[in-house]
């Protein structure tokens, strides 16, 4: 054997390739390999999604058999490791083909093509342990096909490491994962240090008490990601409801009883940020449309966020028995009751349906590429997300096909959003990098009118989730909010669109709700004939409530007031000219304002101005006219500084002010001879004698 001194080198050269999900504490150990049926059901995903090569181009054959059913996995860990080890075989596709031309095994090995899928899932895993022997659980069900081909590989263990060793000198690679595209490296790379997020449950726990709870397990609470050290955990910066965890720890926060009781959720961030664009949107009683039921989680989330009693939250797309059940069974569990299921899809919903209409926020989640997305396995196990991505994301791109039937999708569900005429905001969300997905998406409906509609179009708002970096910052001057893929956070894209209104329907909608007081503004005011008779002025006019209604009335009031006053000023002082205004009359006449104390009233009007006012009345008749009122303000004491700039002793100066309608006003001459106020000037009233001075019982 040439490559025999090599071999124990090679073989120790092999810990890049390790699973990161089987860091665990299960009874199957990180490097002892899984049980039987975890490679059975990893080889038919693998068998279903893995690449087509042409013909000419073959090194294997795979069968004839190309969609296998996948058995349903109910334990989140069990399904977790069968995704994650067809995803890396997934990804090392022609690496261990060439392995298996290169040693031999292929074909001279007498097994089917049919297995070969099986065949290469338990390759990868093989030399993934350093080609040690698995420890097998007696407990574990045996299933003859896996234990013969790992016989198979035993066998050839020598000559599989030697046509490792020779792959990596061919590719001139340090180790193994230098051989994959750098898409996948730096994808790898930042999965391995992107943190754990899990929002908070308010309908079963506050967020304080979380906090004090982790704090009592030993779990303690920093500022940010980098002062991470062993169990420890930080508050999201978006997300007041948002904790992040080391992903190390991931297997021990499974085991706490604030996950297991769905206190605490597991869920990527970019899946939070969209139930928070749309909970600064929407008032308390205000319904929302989710338009897709495969992220149950995000559902779950905005019904938290929500008020279980006024709101209710639609999901669309549940049509399956199963689903339905599934869906109920975790909203209960998760205190969410105001969880609606509807099993039409979408676009197959009437935007008049009858149960929509009190929705004015529409949620829409479509399905997208992922390619923001760091750790592909783990984000579309937890959204329900389509598996058949993985075969792209394997090798860090999307295929052009794929991508042209997710665009035609996302545009047609977001042009059937915007034809619900009671919507007044659509949250538009991915997870993707693509502009195809996500700006061009958006663009082509902006301002664009229904045709037979009148309803206004959709405009672009600013984003409604704060901004915490000069990098956000940058990309939302185009009011997109975009986070870029990096070692804290994956990719995502949200676009808020906000109906335009017009000012006539703001006060229709206020009007409705009673925020406002008044006629409602689009009801068409009745036109007077203009042979009717002149209502009297103390007669109410214009249907009014609330405050607008009592200063209508008080106003009415004070002119009937006014006018009688003047009628009786008038009839008493007939004939004779007032020059001096006595203020210890006892007879004078007084101004009704309860508000202010009563002092005599002098009277500036003579039997000419009479017989004016009484001219221009009959000429204004059919006109309201406001009449100037004269108020007499109580005295007001103030102090000043005498001539030498010292304060005077004597505090017996009054100042009498008096309120003369709405004049213009000089400019304000701060003076010991005059006082401006915002109703009137008047001069300083002489105070040198004595019988002009009045008694100030307030002082």
């Amino acid at each position: 054997m040439v490559y025999s001194s090599d071999i124990p080198s090679e073989i120790s050269n092999l810990d890049e390739l390790t699973i990161s999900s089987k860091k665990s504490t299960s009874s199957h150990g990180e490097k002892n390999g899984y049980p039987d049926y975890i490679y059975v059901t990893a080889a038919k995903i693998f068998q279903n999604i893995h690449a087509e090569k042409e013909y000419d181009r073959q090194l294997v054959n795979y069968g004839t058999d190309q969609s296998l059913t996948v058995p349903e996995i109910k334990d989140e860990r069990a399904q977790r490791w069968v995704y994650e080890l067809a995803f890396s075989t997934l990804k090392y596709q022609e690496l261990l083909e060439e392995i298996l031309v290169n040693s031999c095994f292929y074909p001279s090995q007498s097994i089917s093509t049919d297995l070969t899928g099986l065949v290469m899932v338990m390759l990868y895993d093989f030399q993934n342990r350093k080609f040690q022997p698995r420890s097998v659980c007696e407990a574990d069900d045996v299933i003859a096909d896996v234990r013969d081909i790992e016989q198979h590989l035993h066998k050839f263990k020598t000559k599989i490491a030697a046509a490792l060793a020779r792959c990596r000198i061919k590719n001139d690679a340090i180790s193994i994962d230098l051989i994959l595209p750098e898409a996948v490296r730096n994808q790898e790379k930042r999965a391995s240090t992107l943190p754990l997020y899990a929002w908070v449950n308010a309908l079963k726990i506050s967020l304080e008490d979380v906090m004090n709870i982790l704090e009592l397990e030993g779990f303690p609470k920093v500022k940010s990601v980098s002062e991470f050290q062993g169990q420890s955990f930080c508050q999201d910066r978006h997300c007041q409801d948002l904790l992040l965890f080391p992903s190390q720890i991931k297997c021990m926060l499974y085991d706490l009883q604030l996950f297991t009781s769905y206190k605490l959720v597991i869920q990527d961030k970019t899946r939070s940020l969209a139930p928070h664009s749309v909970k600064a949107l929407m008032n308390m009683d205000d319904d929302i449309v989710v338009t897709n039921a495969c992220s149950r989680l995000t559902v779950a989330h905005m019904s938290v966020l929500t008020d279980q009693n006024s709101s209710k939250v639609y999901v669309c797309g549940v049509k399956a028995e199963l689903q339905q059940t599934e869906l109920r069974r975790l909203f209960e569990e998760m205190g969410c009751k105001n969880v609606k299921l509807i099993p039409q899809n979408f676009t197959d919903i009437e935007p008049t349906d009858p149960r929509l209409q009190k929705v004015k926020v529409i949620l829409l989640v479509p399905q997208c590429s992922a390619s923001g997305v760091s750790n592909p396995v783990d984000f579309i196990l937890n959204e329900h997300g389509d598996t058949g991505l993985l075969q792209d994301l394997s090798q860090g791109t999307v295929s052009e096909e794929k991508l042209n039937v997710l665009v035609k999708r996302q545009a047609e569900e977001l042009m059937h959003a915007i034809k619900f005429p009671k919507v007044q905001a659509i949250v538009y969300s991915t997870c993707s990098v693509y502009p195809e997905e996500n700006e061009q998406i958006v663009n082509p409906v902006l301002g664009k009118r229904i045709e037979g509609s009148k309803l206004q179009p959709y405009r672009l708002s600013a984003p409604v989730i704060p901004l915490c970096c000069a990098s956000e910052i940058t990309c939302a001057v185009d009011k997109f909010f975009k986070i870029e893929p990096s070692e804290q956070v994956n990719g995502c894209f949200i676009a808020v669109l906000t109906r335009e209104v017009g000012f006539t329907d703001v006060l229709a909608r206020a009007a409705a709700k009673g925020l406002l007081d008044g006629p409602e503004p689009n009801k068409p005011r009745k036109r007077e004939d203009k042979r009717k008779k002149p209502k009297s002025l103390n007669q109410k006019k214009g249907s009014f409530s609330g405050t607008q209604s009592r200063i209508t009335d008080f106003i009415n009031e004070q002119k009937t007031v006014v006018a009688n006053e003047n009628t009786a000023m008038v009839k008493s002082y007939s004939g004779e000219q007032t020059t001096e205004l006595n203020l210890d009359a006892q007879s004078a006449q007084r101004i009704s304002v309860p508000a202010l104390p009563s002092r005599p009233k002098k009277s500036i009007t003579s039997m000419t101005s009479v017989n004016r006012l009484s001219e221009r009345k009959a000429k204004r008749e059919n006109k309201l006219v406001l009449k100037p009122v004269e108020m007499l303000l109580p005295p007001v004491t103030i102090r000043y500084l005498g001539p030498t700039g010292s304060h005077t002793r004597s505090f017996g100066q009054t100042f009498f002010y008096q309120y003369n309608g709405l004049i213009s006003q000089p400019p304000f001459p701060y003076s010991r001879n005059s006082f401006i106020t915002s109703l009137g000037v008047k001069r300083q009233r002489d105070v040198g004698s004595a019988s002009r001075r009045q008694p100030r019982p307030w002082l």
